[in-house]
């Protein structure tokens, strides 16, 4: 039985904590520990255990709750503590699994380990987290998934033969679960499970083996019903949180004050990740609300076919959700031709529109881009899937389109530097194996007969590094005659633009959504 969780962000001094929540009933506080993902375990507890609310904190350092301190056990313990303050949970029974138990022990209140003695096992071989600094070649990336492959399967005594006595194994989805959440942040994730390990040495409870296991004591210690979690507050310059929609629910990247809103819409096909120097940039004297579509990044992923047109419809339910009766856009790649889309179906919501770099391409190239650009990305049991996904990211950098490998296919550009391409490798992989869909669909929109409908003020534009700049010149013959077609600068989300490019770039901007003449 599949059972849905709902993902939250709470808001402690100390920065967002993400807190996935399933099932119904009396509260259990659960420390997922560091080879599950958050996500799956909520899913697993609330199928066996149906008349308990299970709230899942995702650990500090890790997944969404990537911002928060972990470079101690006590800072570890503290920013959990808080998180379940913040939640009103304080007087639910803890459940902490393998290496989380080493948090729980420091917490106070019932508590309930499984995996305790694993834990103890690791710590004293010592089991440590491999070398995850990003490598230009991405092979972090799979050091990572056989880490968590191993300390899944493996007896923990010995790291050689197969452990019997403990749940099932993670199937490859709920292994990529895992390494998406460990790889947000792979350095934090191993200093997280090196303070865990430390304090994993002086457990002296052995705990269970099993989540089904555990249930009968779960049921013996939780009682009431579990309130509401609280809406996420805004946190440093940037902060997240989710709004439901029709099709589901939506993940958000905010910035800037409660007034004059712009939605961002990102490239395909990852998450809005990449658009934090325009959150930043644009943040100072409005809010930016840059959402990941429904089918990639953080958002909800339904198995269903999409259009631009469906897209622009959730992006307008973005800003229904969110109260926002008028609201600018900007919109870059695809994020352009959704915003366009939503500036046709709702022209009497938005007031200004920036289409960064729409594709405008010539039906054959289209037609070849269609046959060979979305390459199944499907995880598997050995990972790899994940040099695939690197190596995809990687050339997108190289050439246009990524899979001609030629001389005359050569980008103006130079590889990102490791974390950077690493950044950009998780946003595809969080998109998991939906991700081709909304790309598709870009390519899919008759952009040509499109533009001509567009009756906002408008700017398109393009940096001189944009594989897509080719098509202003098409698009100044399409767009209304008082639209503003202009050459930027910069791709502010692009890596090695150069500071300067960058904020004459973002100063164009600001001057368009404020109605001054160029």
């Amino acid at each position: 039985m599949s059972v849905r969780t709902i993902p939250h962000f709470v808001t402690t001094r100390v920065g967002q904590c993400r807190v996935w929540s399933a099932g119904e009933g009396a509260p259990v506080v659960v420390l997922p520990g560091l080879v599950r993902a958050a996500s799956v375990v909520a899913q697993k507890l609330a199928a066996h255990a149906p008349g308990l609310a299970f709230r899942v904190v995702e650990l500090p350092g890790i997944g969404g709750s990537a911002d928060l301190p972990c470079d101690s056990l006590s800072a570890v313990v503290g920013a959990v503590r808080m998180a379940i303050g913040e939640c009103r949970l304080g007087e639910a029974p803890i459940l902490a699994l393998d290496l989380a138990c080493a948090i729980a022990a420091r917490l106070d209140g019932r508590r309930v380990f499984v995996d305790a003695a694993k834990a103890r096992a690791w710590a004293r071989r010592p089991l440590r987290a491999p070398d995850l600094a990003p490598r230009a070649d991405g092979t972090h990336l799979n050091a990572l998934f056989a880490h968590l492959r191993d300390a899944n399967i493996l007896d923990a005594a010995t790291g050689r033969g197969v452990a019997r006595d403990a749940d099932a194994i993670p199937t490859p989805p709920e292994l990529d679960a895992m390494v998406v959440t460990a790889g947000v942040r792979p350095r934090s994730y191993a200093a997280l499970w090196s303070a865990c390990c430390d304090g994993a040495q002086s457990l002296d409870a052995d705990g269970m083996t099993s989540l089904h296991d555990v249930v009968p004591s779960l049921r013996d210690l939780a009682h009431g019903e579990a309130a509401a979690l609280p809406s996420p507050s805004a946190s440093g310059s940037l902060w997240r949180d989710y709004v439901d929609t029709p099709r589901g629910r939506v993940h958000l990247r905010l910035s800037g004050p409660e007034r004059r809103p712009l939605i961002a819409l990102h490239s395909a096909p990852g998450s809005a990740a990449p658009l934090r120097p325009l959150l930043e940039g644009l943040g100072a004297s409005r809010r930016v609300v840059a959402p990941d579509f429904i089918g990639n990044g953080d958002s909800a992923k339904p198995d269903a076919p999409v259009d631009i047109a469906r897209l622009a419809a959730d992006t307008v339910a973005v800003a229904d959700a969110m109260g926002l009766d008028r609201f600018d856009l900007w919109g870059t790649h695809t994020g352009a031709l959704i915003a366009l889309e939503a500036a046709i179906q709702a022209g009497d919501r938005v007031g200004r529109v920036i289409l960064e770099a729409p594709p405008l391409l010539p039906p054959a190239f289209t037609a070849d881009l269609l046959a060979n650009y979305f390459p199944e990305l499907r995880p598997d049991g050995w990972g790899l899937y994940l040099q695939q996904a690197w190596n995809m990211r990687r050339d997108m950098f190289l050439f246009w389109p990524w899979y001609r490998a030629e001389r005359s296919a050569a980008r103006p550009l130079a590889i990102p530097d490791a974390e950077f391409l690493h950044d950009w490798t998780l946003g595809l992989l969080t998109s998991g194996v939906t991700y081709h869909r909304t790309y598709r669909a870009a390519f899919e929109y008759d952009t040509r007969a499109r533009l001509p409908l567009l009756q906002r003020p408008a700017m398109l534009c393009a940096g001189p590094s944009d594989m897509l700049a080719d098509g202003l010149a098409a698009a100044r013959e399409l767009v209304p005659g008082d639209a503003e077609v202009a050459s930027t600068p910069a791709t502010v989300w692009y890596p090695g633009q150069g500071d300067d490019a960058s904020r004459q770039t973002l100063a164009m901007y600001e001057r368009f959504l404020e109605g001054r003449r160029p």
